[in-house]
């Protein structure tokens, strides 16, 4: 059977459950194609209000929280490999800066049960609706959303056994403060983990990729208009203050810009012993 039809010697007819089947991938593509518009009008076409950066994410988000998760799955790559491979110890702490709607969570989802405490911090409220929900629909007792600042905030025992930020770090104005938060909250031997966009610097190290001239001019202007800022200090900054576990620099597809693909990494490593 193709496309519904079954082909046979010396006929050819229709095969209802093939139809039934067709009809059914033709409302969810149809679907997906009216939740990846109201995205990209978000994306490239919706000014960006609000005189804070709490009222600047709210604006950018607020009207698309509901479709954020599907579209990002697609765009935001490097997600899954960097969750799943931090093994936090029992009782753990986690923190996830700039986590909206909790999605990061679900990678993983089996071992929450294990820590602590989980928290998913964020300024934009809409997201972090979106998060409470999901927190109520998986029944984790121990995850709670925060709306505060990644630069500020403090767990509530002090202390975190694991920091992460997935593709928060660019949209977050004063990154360094964010960083030095990080850091500061992190217990020693504890473990960081950040995904996101990037640019490589001019003239990296010799460990580091290097990116053209177009790469390193073109995605920064593309992406500013959403107020997302891809830097070419992240990775120096994570190898310079943390014990490099893993660093990977790839390249992913964006949705509907064909043959563009936007450089991203991933990095873990650990707070160094006092």
């Amino acid at each position: 059977m193709r496309n519904g039809l079954s082909f046979h010697p010396l006929t050819l007819t229709f095969s209802p459950t093939g139809r039934g089947e067709m009809k059914g991938h033709l409302e969810e593509h149809r679907m997906s194609l009216a939740s990846d518009l109201k995205v990209l009008y978000h994306l490239a076409v919706k000014p960006v209000k609000g005189d804070n950066h709490a009222q600047r994410l709210d604006s950018f988000y607020s009207g698309q929280a509901g479709a954020y998760d599907d579209f990002r799955k697609r765009l935001l790559k490097g997600r899954e490999e960097m969750y799943r491979s931090i093994e936090p110890p029992q009782d753990a702490v986690w923190v996830d800066m700039g986590g909206g709607t909790g999605s990061n969570l679900e990678f993983i989802a089996d071992r929450i049960g294990n820590l602590k405490q989980a928290y998913v911090v964020d300024l934009a409220s809409s997201l972090l609706k979106v998060c409470d929900d999901r927190i109520k629909q998986r029944g984790w007792s121990n995850v709670k959303t925060v709306e505060a600042d990644a630069t500020a905030w403090t767990p509530d025992e002090g202390y975190a056994d694991v920091v992460t930020f997935s593709y928060s770090l660019t949209m977050i104005p004063d990154w360094f403060a964010a960083m030095e938060n990080a850091l500061r909250i992190l217990k020693p031997g504890g473990t960081i983990g950040v995904v996101d966009f990037y640019v490589s610097r001019k003239f990296p190290d010799e460990s580091l990729k290097r990116h053209p001239w177009f790469t390193r001019s073109f995605w920064p202007v593309w992406f500013a208009s959403d107020n997302v800022f891809p830097s070419r200090d992240h990775v120096p900054y994570l190898q310079r203050h943390f014990e490099t576990t893993n660093l990977e620099e790839n390249r992913a597809k964006v949705p509907y810009l064909l043959w563009f693909k936007t450089p991203y990494y991933i990095f873990t490593g650990t707070k160094r012993e006092a």
